[in-house]
C-alpha cells in the first residue's frame, strides 16, 4: 500500500511529493471533450500517486471518469491540464510516436473486448506486438506469457476455438509478455460468467506479482476492488475516496 492515501472529499493528495517516487504520477490532472452542448468536464484536478506493485482498484458509478482515468495513464487521451507522469517520464506533452514506444515498453492494457485477431493464435496474437517492437525472441516470450496463464496447450488455437475466459487469458498473457511495469485494466470480466471472472482475475493478480507491476483495476464490482491493496471511489470525475483495503490478495 503506498502511503499516498487520502481522505474522503479530496483529490488523491499528496501533489507535492516527488514524481519519481511513483511509475503513476497525476498532478492537477483534468481531461475536457467536447460535445454537442459544448466542452464536458471529464476529470477534475485529479492528483494521485500509485507505487511500483501497487495493485489498485476504482469504482464509481457509470460515467464517473473511471475509464478516462485509465485512458490518461495509458496516454491514449490527451489532458487539457495539469501533468502525468509514466515510469518517470513527463508525458504530457509527449508525441505520438515518444507516447506508443512508452507503452510498447512500460504498460500493459487488458480491455473488457478481448480484442484479439480472429485469423491468428493464441501465440501469434501474443508474438505479434512483440515481433513489431523488435524483439528476436518473440516467439519465446509469447509462449512462455501464454504458459504462464495457464494456456501452454493452447498456443495453436484461434480465437474462435477458444472460450470467453481463454481469450481473456490470452490478452491477459499479451499485456504482459513485454514484461511491462504498469498493467492497465478496464472491466476485464466484464463479458465473463462468473466462475470463469474468477479465474481471469486470479490469472491477472498472479501475472501482475510475477511482473512485479503496478495494477490499475476499473471495475463496477466492490468485491473485486477489494482484492486490491488499495480502493479508489471516483464521482463526477473527481476522487472522492482513497483508502487501503482489508480484504486485498497477499501478494
Amino acid at each position: 500500500m503506498s502511503d499516498q492515501t487520502t481522505s474522503p472529499g479530496s483529490n488523491g493528495g499528496a501533489a507535492d511529493s516527488d514524481a519519481s517516487d511513483a511509475i503513476i504520477a497525476l498532478d492537477n490532472a483534468c481531461l475536457s471533450l467536447a460535445s454537442a452542448d459544448g466542452m464536458v468536464d471529464i476529470l477534475r484536478s485529479i492528483s494521485l500517486r500509485i507505487g511500483s506493485g501497487e495493485t489498485v482498484g476504482v469504482l464509481g458509478p457509470s460515467g464517473a471518469g473511471k475509464t478516462s482515468l485509465l485512458m490518461i495513464m495509458a496516454g491514449l487521451e490527451s489532458l487539457t491540464g495539469g501533468n502525468i507522469h509514466l515510469a518517470g517520464q513527463d508525458i504530457t506533452s509527449m508525441g505520438e510516436d515518444a507516447l506508443a514506444a512508452l507503452r510498447r515498453d512500460k504498460v500493459g492494457i487488458v480491455f473488457q473486448a478481448f480484442r484479439l485477431i480472429p485469423s491468428m493464435t493464441a501465440l501469434q496474437n501474443v508474438a505479434v506486438p512483440l515481433e513489431l517492437a523488435g524483439h528476436p525472441d518473440a516467439a519465446d516470450l509469447a509462449a512462455e506469457a501464454l504458459a504462464s496463464v495457464g494456456l501452454g496447450h493452447r498456443k495453436t488455437h484461434l480465437p474462435d476455438q477458444m472460450s470467453g475466459g481463454e481469450q481473456q487469458r490470452v490478452a491477459i498473457a499479451r499485456a504482459i509478455a513485454p514484461r511491462p511495469k504498469i498493467l492497465l485494466a478496464d472491466e476485464p470480466t466484464g463479458n465473463l460468467d462468473s466462475g470463469t471472472s474468477e479465474k481471469v482475475i486470479t490469472t491477472l493478480f498472479e501475472a501482475t506479482a510475477v511482473a512485479g507491476a503496478a495494477l490499475v483495476l476499473v471495475t463496477h464490482d466492490p468485491g473485486l476492488a477489494e482484492q486490491c491493496s488499495r480502493v479508489l471511489t471516483i464521482e463526477d470525475g473527481r476522487i472522492v475516496e482513497d483508502r487501503a483495503s482489508s480484504t486485498h490478495r497477499a501478494a
